[in-house]
């Protein structure tokens, strides 16, 4: 009993009390995103899905994720191949897209919680360093293998968007545990390379260049870099950034928003719930979502720079980037800054699976703020840092 009241008294409040604001901010805009449709109710289960998340998220912290990541890391990482797999092939397809597992009473996304096994396993290996530099072929190799496999199944589905953010994770992490800059250095002009030649393709030889690219994905860049080739493909994007834009300062008020209201918004409860605040509450209500956005991640990485086991710091720049790509991606793809994808605006969209998969990784954040103070269960040595 003294310990578990020594890891509660650890516990982060800033952010559990941000955690407690978005539920109410979310809860909000679905309410007024569905008002008065076929969906009406969705922002009840909304709150339904904060409060049953809430007890994982507070039991997740007090579980020594030393423990769990040296025992179960590659456990976790073959579930996540294997619940991809099983979407791959008798997963449900849903607006052309096959991403999710019926499970009868909610439609689960197994991608969203893999986000969450890559880091894992990731920190595990790059933690073997014990902060010393990544060498090439023995830790830096194997972590692009354990994120390209993600990585291709997922953006088979096909989900771009969501196949992005394995990479953000990889690149956050890498450089957090001491990638070499030579090593940078010859992953951008790797990268580079790689751009420049699917480009090639697109003037030299269109047929491979749509098996790389999808058509869909080629008509979303095209009607991105300009919107007026295509009046009925930029729907979504232009009607998202006049919403936005007649919310002006203060918006137009609760359940006021003349776009969101009159359903010209698709998805407006969920993916396109920025569009909401957008135009009801203008820019105040924007600032101060992002503004606690900015209080999230600023926690998260003032947690790192004191933790003093490298494997929790990597775990934390894998979240914050993870968390970091969909919050700009989301917004950007509605305020015409990029391509329109399917991804789901942190703790704010409706979505149990986006939940579920924040809230435990909010659950990983405070558990490695907790367990800096207590020592180390794990048999093997602990983790230091190196040089």
């Amino acid at each position: 009993m003294y310990l578990l009241k020594t890891k509660l008294r650890h516990l982060d409040w800033t952010i559990i009390f941000i955690i407690a604001c978005f539920s109410i901010i979310s809860t909000a805009l679905i309410y007024s995103a569905t008002n008065g449709t076929r969906y009406a109710g969705l922002h009840i289960n909304n709150l339904v899905f904060y409060i049953v998340l809430f007890l994982p998220m507070i039991a997740m912290s007090l579980l020594d994720y030393r423990w769990v990541m040296s025992k179960f890391s590659y456990i976790f990482y073959g579930l996540g191949i294997a619940l991809l797999l099983y979407v791959r092939f008798f997963g449900l397809n849903l607006n052309g897209a096959q991403r999710w597992i019926d499970l009868k009473f909610m439609q689960f996304q197994p991608s969203e919680v893999v986000k969450l096994f890559v880091i894992f396993v990731l920190a595990y290996w790059f933690g073997r360093r014990k902060g010393q530099p990544l060498r090439f072929w023995q830790d830096i190799v194997p972590g692009l293998l354990l994120t390209g496999l993600p990585f291709y199944l997922v953006l088979k589905q096909p989900d771009l968007g969501s196949a992005l953010i394995f990479i953000a994770i990889l690149i956050g992490m890498l450089w957090v545990a001491n990638i070499r800059l030579l090593h940078v250095l010859w992953g951008a002009i790797v990268g580079a390379a790689a751009v420049a030649s699917v480009a090639a393709l697109y003037f030299y030889n269109q047929e491979w260049f749509f098996k790389i690219i999808r058509p869909h994905q080629w008509k979303r860049i095209q009607t991105f870099l300009d919107p007026a080739s295509d009046p009925d493909a930029t729907w979504h994007v232009l009607n998202s950034i006049a919403a936005v834009g007649t919310g002006q300062m203060t918006g137009k008020g609760f359940l006021q928003g003349t776009f969101v209201q009159n359903g010209f918004i698709p998805y407006h409860y969920a993916d396109s719930i920025y569009v909401v605040i957008g135009e009801e509450f203008g820019f105040i209500g924007s600032a101060v979502l992002l503004l606690l956005y900015f209080m999230l991640i600023y926690r998260m990485v003032r947690i790192a720079i004191d933790c003093v086991d490298p494997a929790g710091a990597y775990i934390i720049a894998g979240l914050v980037s993870m968390l970091t790509l969909q919050i700009f991606e989301n917004i950007a793809m509605h305020t015409g800054m990029m391509p329109l994808t399917g991804i789901a605006l942190p703790f704010i969209s409706y979505g149990g699976s986006s939940l579920l998969t924040n809230m435990l990784a909010i659950g990983i954040v405070l558990n490695i703020k907790v367990h800096q103070q207590m020592p180390d269960t794990r048999e093997d040595q602990p983790l230091t840092v190196g040089g």
